[in-house]
Formats: structure tokens, C-alpha cells, sequence
């Protein structure tokens, strides 16, 4: 794609800039010539799909179809799709409600291919509700060939504002979190879990999630974050620790090279 997003400088202060800059930054992406030609494809072509078959069947329709809930990378998976496509999503034991990544989910349903007689592909505003999705993912997959913090934290504005908005319980809500790689990932980072939180129990990872979000804003609810000063600080400390963590892995390669040096001209010595 030819506009690349302009990103002066990393870290919050970036943020700031990219946040400032956003709606000329996202109009601009949007005027590329291989968007526009993608989004009118998917505008003239997606009603005439009436089967989860049909859809994965036209690469052109799949790619912005998966690219509007950021699962571009399973373009090639076509049996797999089809399969998530075709569940019925108030099914607890359709495939799409056993996987862990909530993103599969959120997309069934919005087609709609095993949940209605007519799915939504045939509703006169579908087309423009996903190209609108898809050029906003896509400016973000922009941004983040750049800097993929900045990616992560443009995600957490729209997902995280989205289920801290829903109904659900909060422990629902948290688990919703955990399944959506991107949130899990901000918060992973903002709170510094150590390498093996991943592995324990999804109910023992809520509550250490509840715990340190308690401590550092004043509740452990996930209501909180649909606030936008409660959202910024969220983005602030995502922003600080993963600055932290990468000048510390910085400097643990840098104390591992000099090492290596020592030891190989410690070597040459004895030699």
C-alpha cells in the first residue's frame, strides 16, 4: 500500500502525535489506490454471497472480510474458515465457540451464515459496516509495520472500549480480554506479568488481572476502562513498560555480547 502512516518518534510521546494526527493520517490510507480498489470490490460483489462456501471461495471478498477482525493471516485456512462461518455462534458446541480467540466469534456473527435463514451479507449496509471496519484494521496493520506498540495501543482504543461496554459480567468481560490477542498482549505488558502467566489456569489469570488492575487504578472492573482518561492511563503504562522491557532486553544482550567478548579474548590469552 502506498501511504505509509507518519510516526515521528516512539513511546507515549508518538502515541500523542499519531492520536493528533489520526483522522487526516486514517483519510489519507484510506484514498490509496489499493484500498479503494479492495473496498469496491467487497461493496459490489458481497451481496451476491449466500453461503459461507461463496465467500471463501473469492479471495478478494475473503481477504477483507478476515482483515475487518484483524484475521488476515488466516486467508489460506479456507476449510477452517468455512467451518467458523457455518457454526451457529448461540451454539456452545459450534468450533467457533470452542476456540479461545474471541475475534472468530465477533466474525461469525457478523456475517451471520449459521445463526440466520438470509445471512447479513444481504442487508444494503453490510458492505460499507465492513469496508469501514477493514480500512481501519488495515491502517492499523500500517502502523504497525512500523511500530507495532502504536498498533497494539490504536486496537486497545476500539477493543477494549467495546467490551468494557457490554453487559456481561466482569469476569466475562476479563475473559474476554485474555481471548483477544492484542488486549492480552497491553495488559500482559502493562502490568509486567513474568513468561509463564499464559500457563496457569484462565481463572487463576483473571484474578491476578483483577488484582493488579485493582491496585494500579482502583478497581478491578473492566467497566472502568470505557472512561477516556481511565483508557489513556491504561495506554500510558502499556506505553512506559514496554519501553522499559525492550531497554532491558537491550541491555541483556548488550552485558551478553560483552561477556562473549571477554570469554573469547580471555581465550586468546591462555592460548
Amino acid at each position: 500500500m502506498s501511504f505509509q502512516p507518519v510516526i515521528p518518534m516512539s513511546g507515549f510521546t508518538g502515541w500523542r502525535f499519531l492520536s493528533r494526527t489520526m483522522a487526516p493520517q486514517q483519510a489519507a490510507f484510506d484514498r490509496s489506490p489499493v484500498v479503494e480498489k479492495e473496498v469496491r470490490y467487497f461493496q459490489q460483489n458481497i451481496a451476491k454471497v449466500s453461503s459461507a462456501a461463496e465467500l471463501v471461495g473469492d479471495r478478494k471478498l475473503l481477504k477483507v472480510a478476515l482483515g475487518a477482525y484483524g484475521l488476515d493471516s488466516d486467508l489460506t485456512n479456507k476449510f477452517f474458515i468455512q467451518k467458523v462461518l457455518e457454526g451457529n455462534t448461540a451454539d456452545s458446541k459450534a468450533l467457533v465457540n470452542k476456540l479461545a480467540d474471541k475475534r472468530y466469534v465477533e466474525f461469525a456473527k457478523a456475517f451471520g451464515f449459521g445463526d440466520f435463514p438470509t445471512p447479513n451479507t444481504k442487508l444494503s449496509d453490510f458492505g460499507d459496516k465492513i469496508t469501514t471496519l477493514y480500512k481501519t484494521r488495515q491502517f492499523e496493520v500500517a502502523v504497525g509495520e512500523q511500530d507495532n506498540d502504536m498498533r497494539l495501543a490504536l486496537s486497545l482504543q476500539r477493543d477494549l472500549t467495546a467490551v468494557a461496554e457490554k453487559t456481561s459480567s466482569e469476569d466475562a468481560k476479563w475473559f474476554t480480554v485474555l481471548g483477544t490477542p492484542s488486549l492480552r498482549s497491553v495488559f500482559e505488558t502493562a502490568f509486567n506479568m513474568p513468561s509463564g502467566f499464559g500457563s496457569l489456569d484462565l481463572d487463576r489469570q483473571v484474578e491476578e488481572l483483577k488484582t493488579r488492575t485493582k491496585k494500579v487504578f482502583g478497581s478491578d472492573s473492566v467497566a472502568q476502562f470505557s472512561t477516556p482518561a481511565t483508557l489513556e492511563k491504561l495506554t500510558q503504562r502499556f506505553m512506559t513498560m514496554s519501553d522499559v522491557r525492550q531497554s532491558q532486553n537491550s541491555q541483556t544482550g548488550a552485558s551478553l555480547a560483552l561477556s562473549m567478548l571477554q570469554d573469547s579474548q580471555s581465550n586468546r590469552i591462555r592460548l
